[in-house]
């Protein structure tokens, strides 16, 4: 596919009133962006393939409709015998891969990283807790990875995590409580344990009681942590990313860093200065904010300090 195939006339805002009244500019924009970053990741990613997480249907499912799949990225170039496991969010409803997937996995890439993103089950199930299907399917994406290792050429235990928003409550989830099955085994894989080595969780959500299913009411200055962590042995240093205008507070991340150093493990904090939620891997937040477009580096440069 080449850039310069693309209809300018595709890509044009109607001057249709109608038109313009239901898509308003900055959704436009919004969705342009997201456009032209899943097309530069086709013209520019390494090898991808994808693969089934379960031998016939996820836990709790009567067919594949929800299909969760896992993405593999080699790179070009390999420099690392590590890996990252990227979860887009979505308020587990939905999966804003377009702009929190694909490029995170080019970013890493480009550094010499294998990488996968998790095409999780969404939205939330019924009668269970709204993470209950992703955590599934997170863990059972680790044990993937995990006997993939030899394949891969990767070290097994060198496996990083990295989600954005509901995705980084998956990567809390999947990071903290790797000793508590999430579900029963089905095969000879599921005696593979399903812990990672670091995490990065991007304005991680849900984490505090007065956000535990939405934004955070109270800006989560005099809130407790959810029940939902176990902080388990093998919970493993961290990078946290945030921005302190976002809804879903950065008191999130405030407060498993704080969690993080009453047990010594050792841990970065990002908080970005009139940033909000949602920036994903994109350079900026609604053409303001330029600074948070270099998060991604500080993750990278945390991951090198842990040998990754």
């Amino acid at each position: 596919m080449n850039l310069s195939s693309i209809s300018i006339s595709s890509l044009s805002v109607s001057k249709n009133k109608q038109a313009r009244n239901s898509l308003p500019m900055k959704k436009f924009i919004l969705s342009l962006l997201i456009t032209l970053f899943t097309l530069c990741f086709s013209l520019f990613a390494s090898e991808k393939v994808e693969m089934k997480l379960w031998p016939k249907f996820a836990p709790n499912e009567k067919d594949d409709k929800k299909a969760p799949r896992l993405f593999y990225f080699a790179p070009k170039e390999k420099k690392s015998d590590s890996i990252i496991l990227i979860f887009p969010g979505g308020a587990y409803n939905g999966l804003a891969i377009g702009h929190e997937g694909w490029p995170v996995a080019e970013y890493f890439n480009k550094k010499g990283i294998t990488a996968c993103v998790l095409k999780y089950r969404v939205p939330r199930p019924k009668g269970l807790p709204k993470h209950m299907a992703a955590w599934q399917d997170a863990q059972r994406a680790v044990r993937i990875i995990r006997s993939k290792a030899k394949e891969w050429q990767i070290n097994p235990e060198k496996i990083a995590v990295l989600g954005f928003s509901a995705g980084g409550h998956l990567t809390l989830m999947t990071s903290t409580t790797s000793q508590t099955n999430s579900y029963k085994a089905i095969d000879e894989l599921d005696k593979l344990p399903c812990h990672v080595n670091y995490a990065v969780p991007v304005y991680p959500a849900y984490v505090l009681e007065d956000g535990a299913n939405g934004a955070n009411k109270g800006k989560g200055n005099n809130s407790t942590m959810v029940k939902d962590f176990a902080f388990d042995a093998k919970t493993p240093p961290m990078c946290f990313i945030h921005g302190d205008t976002d809804q879903y507070s950065p008191m999130n991340s405030v407060a498993v860093y704080h969690k993080l150093r009453t047990m010594n493990i050792p841990a970065e904090l990002h908080i970005y200065a009139k940033v909000g939620h949602g920036f994903g891997a994109r350079p900026t937040l609604d053409g303001k904010n330029d600074h948070i477009g270099d998060w991604l580096n500080r993750a990278y440069e945390s991951l090198k300090v842990f040998g990754f």
